[in-house]
């Protein structure tokens, strides 16, 4: 019985210790918690400005590139990037212009050719004159005016066709002088502005009695964004403006060589 009665004293002094170990962790558990809010609280301050400026930084990034345009636009000043701008649309509306008269105007000459001869070896000349008329193109133009004086002779054939080919030829060319206008023009706008705007920092260094550092940074970087957005402009204008020459040259060596072949057939079946 005695050993009965030592044995629950053994459990219950065991379970009293036990719940008193407990009881004291829990206890000491707020504190650690508190110390460890106050941990990330101070982690937290101690991270903010970094994370601010990184922040700041990718905020800076994300920016929208017609966002950026717009500022540079207002820094180099609306009076001189206006007129750039406009040069820029003028040229623009003028490569488009070229280009879809340029890429019409192509013709698959050597098809042409061999209709032509058919029908000019049959003694058919109305039947080569309405595929010439339905064929688009400075070179079917041609064609047609040599055929219109097909009952003629052949120096005069010859006459038309080189006459004729000379008023193409410079159709072809229209408007490429305005283009070419405009790539000379659009820099020396933004020179005029890059000293127009010099002037302004020198007057601005003048008022202020001091050769400042960001006085002189500030106005040339103003004064050097307009001869930028010209050269930018020109450099663009000038692509285009290449690939359209390519494009004329193009289309009068093969107006000159398939007018050769086509006098050719005339003279080879003309009686």
């Amino acid at each position: 019985m005695k050993k009965i009665i030592a044995l629950f004293a053994i459990a219950g002094c065991l379970t009293f210790g036990m719940s008193n170990v407990v009881m004291a962790q829990e206890q000491k558990a707020p504190a650690n918690d508190t110390t460890e809010e106050q941990v990330d609280a101070e982690e937290e301050e101690s991270a903010t400005p970094a994370e601010a400026a990184n922040e700041e930084e990718v905020v800076e990034v994300a920016k929208p590139f017609n966002q950026v345009l717009k500022d540079k636009f207002i820094e180099g000043g609306p009076g001189w990037m206006t007129p750039i701008l406009i040069v820029l649309i003028l040229g623009l509306a003028l490569v488009i212009e070229r280009t879809i008269y340029l890429n019409l105007a192509t013709t698959n000459t050597k098809k042409l050719l061999e209709d032509l001869e058919a029908a000019i070896s049959t003694g058919d000349v109305e039947k080569a004159k309405d595929i010439c008329r339905n064929t688009r193109g400075p070179v079917a133009s041609v064609f047609y005016q040599g055929l219109l004086r097909y009952d003629s002779n052949i120096d005069e054939i010859e006459k038309a066709v080189v006459s004729y080919g000379g008023v193409q030829t410079a159709r072809l060319e229209t408007n490429m002088s305005w283009l070419a206008f405009c790539i000379a023009v659009a820099p020396s706008l933004g020179f005029l502005g890059t000293v127009v705007g010099m002037v302004k920092a020198f007057d601005d260094i003048e008022q202020a009695g001091d050769i400042s550092p960001t006085i002189v940074a500030g106005g040339m970087k103003v004064a050097l964004i307009t001869t930028v957005t010209g050269l930018i402009v020109a450099i663009i204008l000038q692509v285009f403006y290449s690939y359209l020459i390519s494009k004329v040259d193009s289309l009068m060596n093969d107006m000159e060589d398939s007018t050769i072949t086509f006098m050719d057939i005339v003279v080879k079946y003309k009686k």
